[in-house]
């Protein structure tokens, strides 16, 4: 019944209707303040609501909650608020399919101590409790998006975006139910392209699709029954001028995956 979108050049979050025809309109209290700076994504798991704020370098980077009412309107959770180092950058924040995980991913900076992934248990009270051992290192350079499982709450993948030309991968991560991260079989899994910046997995859970950025292909594995990767194969987009693919989502059907191309001709 809602679309949520992070408002990142105003430090907002707007929250829109879904009209039984598919049009769109602002709900009623729409827009409200991210709790933070630059807020670059959002997670939502009932009536539950968390998002990623960036900062600025130096203050406003940060994980806040929010509840969604059944009228759509949106308020701040008291002591939900989760402050982030400045070298943090967060991107992805996503709820596992229970809610009862959440999971911040720090793209980082130049330096390794800064690639990290933030894990926590969420209470019924949906405050979210950091893991013994949170914040987890990353298995490579610039962790960027990821993606629970849809069929096995338990599964993180997180691609890693910035370990050069030729070096992409997405690693695969079980999840405990407490929060610990641990790696599965030979994670990270290569792809042999560059900067796999986004990821999105078939609704069977069978299947994850990485969009590389920089090399302009999509490369597909498959998810083992353990939770691991097999690299099936990888493909280009159309050629054209500065094609820049950006996040991809599957259709509700799961037959076509709709990419954005975020160049600018």
């Amino acid at each position: 019944r809602y679309l949520l979108a992070a408002d990142a050049g105003s430090n907002e979050v707007s929250v829109m209707r879904v009209r039984p025809d598919g049009t769109l309109t602002q709900a009623q209290g729409s827009p409200v303040s991210s709790g933070g700076i630059q807020p670059v994504s959002i997670a939502v798991h009932g009536k539950l609501v968390y998002v990623a704020n960036l900062g600025n370098g130096t203050l406003g980077s940060n994980y806040t909650g929010f509840r969604l009412s059944s009228g759509g309107h949106l308020s701040a959770l008291a002591g939900s608020t989760i402050p982030l180092p400045a070298t943090a950058n967060p991107g992805d924040i996503l709820f596992n399919s229970t809610g009862t995980n959440l999971v911040g991913i720090e793209v980082g900076t130049t330096d390794p101590s800064t690639f990290l992934i933030d894990s926590f248990t969420v209470g019924r009270d949906g405050l979210p409790t950091p893991a013994a051992g949170s914040p987890f290192p990353a298995e490579a350079a610039g962790p960027f998006g990821s993606e629970f499982s849809p069929t096995e709450p338990g599964h993180l993948y997180v691609s890693n975006a910035h370990a050069g030309a030729g070096n992409g991968s997405v690693s695969a991560f079980s999840v405990s139910q407490a929060g610990a991260l641990s790696s599965i079989g030979d994670s990270p899994f290569f792809n042999g392209q560059t900067a796999p910046c986004w990821v999105e997995i078939s609704h069977d859970g069978n299947y994850l699709f990485a969009v590389n950025t920089a090399s302009v292909s999509i490369s597909g594995y498959r998810i083992r029954g353990d939770g691991s990767l097999e690299l099936l194969t990888t493909t280009p987009l159309q050629s054209g001028l500065a094609i820049s693919p950006f996040d991809a989502r599957l259709d509700p059907s799961g037959e076509h995956l709709y990419v954005v191309d975020a160049a600018i001709a």
